[in-house]
Order: structure tokens, then C-alpha cells, then sequence
């Protein structure tokens, strides 16, 4: 046996403010209208002076961005959209030298139907060892015409995607590979399992070449300098015993389910322990989860202390506007890591989400709401995530059909417009589009041209700024909130939350009239708050 590790009592992360960078809408070095990884070097001294501990990179991998790089072909190189090696070594290097950690995304359930892997079980016989694999099955039904189970899509559409066998060898039916419902073939074949999309085919984990791959993709990245990964469908990768039907195939009536029998099957913790036994070969690294779980002590046996770090827990991005919703989120949220001793995990936005202003009411109400939820966000014990362009009060932006490009918008039969409006790009500078981020202007999404005032350039001229809000109040965090921070709430009026933790004082008004402050020395508020009164859509920190 080695020796006995010791976990860390304060470690790195547990209070730290990440930055979700999405890269491909973050900052464009080589002018191809595509952000890139050295456009986020570029900016690297921006993020040290917003205050942020570490940086999450949404996928870079090699991929052929059917699913914007959720469908990997190589987890162990970059794409060159993004660059290469030497350009992500160059990030980590100067992230480091200017104390700020880097973590990747990696997506274990699945790989690109043009990863190696897919393409050899394509071509292999029905049971062979390349599809097993992956979740090939025979249909059901004469012949074999039906899905093997009544499973869907959560891009919608069918689960399975049926291929022609001929001789001991496959294909897809020409155009499968392509977003939107499949054409099933003619003939004898099996069928293949993709939770997402048709080119997304799901991993079969009951395998053990799948993690021995997955465990040199992380040795890969560790030992290149990644300071840890957030993990992406966290709740997945095991599948049932005989592939039972679901009890609705209605989406929505999912939601807050969890006898889904797609996901959080008992059998992925054994995959998640076989992963952080991984990660215990790399002091300081970590894993953050995306757990997708609604009931609390399933949620926490994620974060049991040989599982996951950490784990997404996104009850304060769906509360509504509403001091009591806002509430029963954090109690909930709290509750969820509270019996395995975890850190709690907070957000308000992110690359999957309606941003906060538009969420909140869109306009001048939506941006006040989203500036005092900055306070709500910035005040939580544990560690907070921050989605890029967040940080300026950014709204959704409602595009044009002919930009969509989120798989949702084709799977769904242009019924659902996908996830394109939070994902376009970040304005940096000057007074039309593309606002610094490119030299092209039609970059990959567009850029609406009345975000002149929303730049980056621009707010940093503006100490009252969403910018200049989130600076302060990240670094007041720094200052105020200890490692052993406790929530302590205090009576309040209908429609205030009010609560302290380590040694800041946090009030929410989400009332539609003004609130006194509480007693205390006002250090920082999300809108002036005269002769001591909080105004409606507003919150304050007080000492």
C-alpha cells in the first residue's frame, strides 16, 4: 500500500470563484471570426483583475463540433479551431504565473460517432469487440424495425440510430451523420444508443478498456499542468440492466424526475470512484460533476469523500425572482453537500441557460435583478461559478433562424431554439460589432451593435458598472468569507432575504416597494440605497 493520504482541510477550491470560459465566443486571436484558446491567453491579466481563482474551459478537444465539442474525437489533443497543444500549454503556463488555475471539460458518456473507436464498430460484426464498446443492441419488432427500448433523445427524437449490417461490417444510412432525426435504413441491423445527438453515441462503461482510455485522458491533461476537470453528464455513464423502458418520454415531464432510467443509475459510482482514485495521484487537482439529481441524498452520494470534489447544483439558477424561491435554493443547496461534508456549488448562469437579465425580465428590470442575484451569488459559502459575459450583464440575445446552430434547434424540428442566444460572443471594445472580439465582423453567432455600452472597455470607464459591481464584490468575497463560512439567516419583511455569512451581512429586497437596511456599515450595493433604504430589485452588503 502507499502511503495514506490526507485530505486537504482547506483546499484550493473550496471557496474559489471560477470563470466559465466559452471559448469559441470568448476572444478570437487569428481573426477567423471563432474565439480560440491564446484569444483567452490574451486576456488572462482582464480575468486577474476581475479577481477570479480559476478558469473552466468548455470543450477544445478535437471534435467535428457537431455538438459544439461535446462529441469528442480525440480527448487527448485540440481541435485546431482552437489551436493546438502549444497553445494550451502557453494558457496554463501564463494562467499559472498570474495565480489562476485552469480545469477542462471532458465528456466521459459519450465520443463522436467519427471518433476511432465508433468508426472500427461500424465496421465490426454484431457482438464484436469494437461495438462492445459502445450500446449496440438488436431492435425489436419482425426484423428487428424497432428501437430496442422507448428511450429519447434530450435533444429530442429517438435514442437509437439503426445502421445496416452487410457481411460483417456497417454503415450508417447516408445523411445519419447529419443533425437532426435519423432516417433508419432498410434491412437486418442493429441499433445504437445516443443519449444526445445521432453523432454523440453513448459508451458502454460496463467496459474496461472505456475507463482504462478515460484514465489516460486524464494522466494526459494532469501531467501537461490542468489543475482538474468539470465533468460533463456526471449522472451518466452507467445504464441499467436490461435497458428498461422509461416510465414518460415526455422531456418536461422529466425534469424533476429521478426514476429516469436513462441516468443516475447505482452503478456509476463505481465509475466516479475508479475516476478520483485518478485524481488522488495529483494533489490539488479537482473534479467538478455535473449532476443533474433533483432529490438531496441522491445528489450527495456524488460528492461521498472517494467521488466527485464538487458538483453543479443548480437550484439557485432555476429559483425564480422571489425571496422565498431564492431561499428554499440555498437551504436546498446547503442541505444537499451538508451530510457528506461537501462545499456547495452556486451559478446563475451558464453555457446551457437563458442568461440572468432576460430570465429576470430582460431590460432595465432584468439587469437590476441580475446585478443584486450578483450580491445573493457572491455572498454563498463554498465555490461560485461565473459564465463569461456575466460579469457585464449581458442578455439573451434572439437571433436570427438562419445563425442557429445548436443541435437542439434541428433535433427538436425547429420547435426549440436551442441555446445560441447565451453563447454569443463577448464584446470587448469600441462601438460596433465585433466589439473587439475579432477582426471579422461576422463572427461564428452575431453581435448585436446596441451592446456598444455593454463592452468590456466601456464598463471599465464606469466604476457603477455590472463590471465594476462584480470587481468589487469579488474581492470583498476574498476579504469577508473564510473557509468555515456559515449561512445564518435573519428575520426579514415578505418579499426580503436577508442572511449573514463569515463576515458579511447580504440583503435581497425582491419586494416592490424600498426596505430599510439592516444595522451595519453599507460596504457594497447592486443600486444606491438612500437614507438607508434598499430599493426594490436591489441588495446590499453591510459589515
Amino acid at each position: 500500500m502507499g502511503p495514506v493520504q490526507i485530505p486537504d482541510k482547506n483546499p484550493w477550491w473550496a471557496k474559489s470563484v471560477f470563470y466559465q470560459v466559452y471559448p469559441r465566443s470568448f476572444a478570437d486571436s487569428n481573426a477567423d471570426g471563432v474565439g480560440d484558446l491564446d484569444g483567452v491567453t490574451a486576456h488572462l491579466d482582464y480575468l486577474r483583475r476581475l479577481g477570479v481563482d480559476g478558469i473552466w474551459l468548455n470543450p477544445v478537444t478535437v471534435s467535428p463540433m457537431a455538438d459544439h465539442g461535446y462529441d469528442v474525437s480525440d480527448p487527448r489533443d485540440i481541435d485546431p479551431l482552437f489551436g493546438d497543444l502549444a497553445a494550451m500549454d502557453r494558457l496554463v503556463t501564463a494562467a499559472h504565473e498570474r495565480g489562476i488555475k485552469v480545469t477542462m471539460d471532458l465528456v466521459p458518456n459519450h465520443t463522436s460517432s467519427a471518433h476511432p473507436w465508433f468508426v472500427e464498430a461500424l465496421a465490426a460484426a454484431p457482438a464484436s469487440p469494437a461495438r462492445q464498446r459502445y450500446i449496440f443492441r438488436d431492435g425489436r419488432g419482425p426484423g428487428g424495425q424497432l428501437p430496442p427500448n422507448n428511450w429519447v433523445s434530450v435533444f429530442g427524437g429517438p435514442a437509437w440510430t439503426r445502421v445496416t449490417d452487410s457481411g460483417g461490417s456497417a454503415r450508417l444510412d447516408e445523411g445519419e451523420t447529419e443533425l437532426g432525426p435519423p432516417h433508419q435504413p432498410d434491412g437486418p441491423g442493429q441499433w445504437y444508443l445516443h443519449l444526445f445527438d445521432v453523432s454523440q453515441p453513448d459508451l458502454n462503461w460496463d467496459n474496461p478498456e472505456v475507463m482504462a482510455d478515460f484514465e489516460k485522458t486524464l494522466r494526459f491533461w494532469l501531467d501537461r499542468g490542468v489543475d482538474g476537470f468539470r465533468i460533463d453528464v456526471s449522472h451518466g455513464m452507467a445504464k441499467p440492466p436490461g435497458l428498461p423502458d422509461m416510465p414518460v418520454t415526455d422531456l418536461k415531464l422529466l425534469a424533476h424526475r429521478d426514476d429516469d432510467p436513462r441516468f443516475n443509475q447505482p452503478g456509476v459510482h463505481a465509475i466516479h470512484r475508479a475516476i478520483r482514485a485518478v485524481f488522488d495521484d495529483y494533489p490539488g487537482a479537482v473534479s467538478v460533476g455535473e449532476v443533474w439529481v433533483h432529490d438531496n441524498a441522491l445528489f450527495a452520494e456524488y460528492l461521498r469523500p472517494d467521488e466527485l470534489h464538487l458538483a453543479f447544483n443548480f437550484r439557485l439558477l432555476q429559483a425564480d425572482f422571489d425571496a422565498a424561491d431564492i431561499r428554499d435554493a440555498i437551504d436546498n443547496s446547503l442541505t444537499a453537500v451538508s451530510s457528506v461534508g461537501a462545499s456547495a456549488t452556486w451559478a446563475l448562469e451558464n453555457h446551457d441557460v437563458e442568461r440572468a437579465v432576460t430570465r429576470y425580465g430582460d431590460g432595465p428590470v432584468g439587469l437590476a435583478r441580475a446585478r443584486a442575484m450578483a450580491l445573493v451569488l457572491l455572498a454563498l459559502p463554498g465555490t461560485v461559478f461565473v459564465y463569461n459575459g456575466q460579469e457585464l450583464g449581458l442578455p439573451n440575445v434572439e437571433l436570427p433562424d438562419s445563425a442557429l446552430q445548436d443541435p437542439v434547434w434541428e433535433r427538436s424540428g425547429h420547435t426549440e431554439r436551442g441555446r445560441d442566444g447565451c453563447r454569443v460572443p463577448m464584446p470587448w471594445s469600441g462601438s460596433s460589432p465585433a466589439f473587439g472580439f475579432s477582426e471579422r465582423t461576422d463572427t461564428w453567432l452575431p453581435m448585436p451593435p446596441q451592446w456598444a455600452p455593454l463592452t468590456v472597455e466601456a464598463q471599465l470607464a464606469d466604476a457603477d458598472s455590472t463590471l465594476g459591481l462584480y470587481q468589487r464584490a469579488i474581492a470583498l468575497r476574498r476579504t469577508h468569507l473564510g473557509f468555515d463560512s456559515r449561512i445564518e439567516w435573519r428575520p426579514a419583511a415578505d418579499g426580503v432575504l436577508m442572511f449573514s455569512c463569515g463576515g458579511l451581512v447580504c440583503a435581497l429586497n425582491t419586494g416592490d416597494r424600498p426596505v430599510a437596511l439592516p444595522k451595519g456599515r453599507l460596504i457594497l450595493g447592486s443600486a444606491p440605497a438612500a437614507d438607508g433604504l434598499l430599493p426594490p430589485n436591489a441588495a446590499a452588503w453591510l459589515v
